[in-house]
């Protein structure tokens, strides 16, 4: 096996470890892109635990994710990389590098993420909707700019890109409104203080965990907010290579489906995370093979 091909067997055993919804949408994609969306995926989820990593000090977190930064500057931009070796990185920044030179992903879109990351180590409050869509976009719209490279599209750039910024912004925030209480419990709340103070909510009843018609009012506001957004991403399918386009598909109908359990559970997601059995998963990626069979064509060639 080849270092490259390690890199990618690298970058593979992330996915299948820790990709929960991921997975099933990168089941169905041609193997050069299904090997460089699990470069991307790996890189953000290294990113995302060394930010989340509450069993060391913030500082070196910060340490932890500068010397990301910097090793993936390095492999995909060219100049001094740090010296200490990384076996683990610097197997993940190989497969990067190949990816990008391959599918061309910007590294302002990868480093994006990674500031976005940062940022969790100094920001634990966002004061309205619009502060926390620019963290949205940091964390999430990035890296479907970056994968949108990897999936290749038709059409003028920026108006994929403004498709792919929608998608990751409803995904984030369906994150955001499944993961209160886990967010809660580590002093992070990624709600808008205006709009809970607007519909009455303060921190002591999210700590409590109590769901009373204010929450679910709250929550009924949010969900809104992410089916608009979903909406709005969706001409992504036609644009994106048609056999490629299963992956946004299918993202999209598993978190969408996330909204539809945390609908169901009449929006108490203190109680029990709003999540999806494997199972159901694997329903919702036929169902999206579907929907990628009915999609208008590419090209001949696609």
């Amino acid at each position: 096996m080849s270092e490259l091909e390690r890199a990618y067997a690298h970058c593979h055993e992330v996915v299948a470890a820790r990709a929960k919804n991921f997975i099933y949408a990168f089941k169905l994609l041609p193997p050069a892109r299904r090997r460089g969306l699990e470069a991307i995926y790996a890189y953000c989820r290294v990113a995302d635990d060394f930010a989340d990593d509450d069993g060391i000090p913030s500082a070196e977190r910060a340490r932890k994710l500068s010397d990301l930064r910097q090793r993936v500057r390095c492999a995909l931009l060219g100049g001094e990389g740090p010296r200490e070796p990384e076996p683990e990185l610097d197997l993940m920044c190989l497969a990067l590098q190949d990816t990008a030179r391959r599918f061309g992903v910007s590294h302002e879109d990868l480093d994006a993420v990674a500031v976005g990351c940062e940022q969790d180590l100094v920001k634990a409050r966002y004061a309205t909707w619009q502060e926390l869509r620019d963290y949205c976009y940091l964390v999430a719209s990035c890296v479907g700019l970056a994968c949108l490279d990897v999936f290749g599209y038709r059409g003028p750039r920026e108006r994929a890109r403004e498709l792919a910024t929608d998608l990751g912004l409803a995904m984030q925030l369906t994150n955001v409104i499944r993961d209160v209480r886990e967010d809660v419990e580590r002093d992070r709340i990624y709600l808008p203080q205006d709009e809970l103070e607007r519909f009455g909510i303060d921190e002591e009843q999210l700590r409590a965990g109590r769901v009373d018609d204010a929450w679910r009012r709250f929550a009924s506001f949010q969900v809104a907010r992410a089916r608009e957004l979903y909406a709005r991403a969706e001409p992504l399918f036609s644009v994106v290579r048609r056999r490629s386009r299963i992956c946004p598909i299918a993202l999209a109908t598993i978190y969408g489906a996330v909204l539809e359990r945390v609908e169901a559970v009449d929006y108490d997601v203190f109680s029990e995370r709003a999540s999806l059995s494997g199972n159901e998963k694997l329903a919702l990626l036929g169902l999206s093979v579907g929907k990628t069979a009915l999609s208008a064509p590419f090209s001949v060639s696609d």
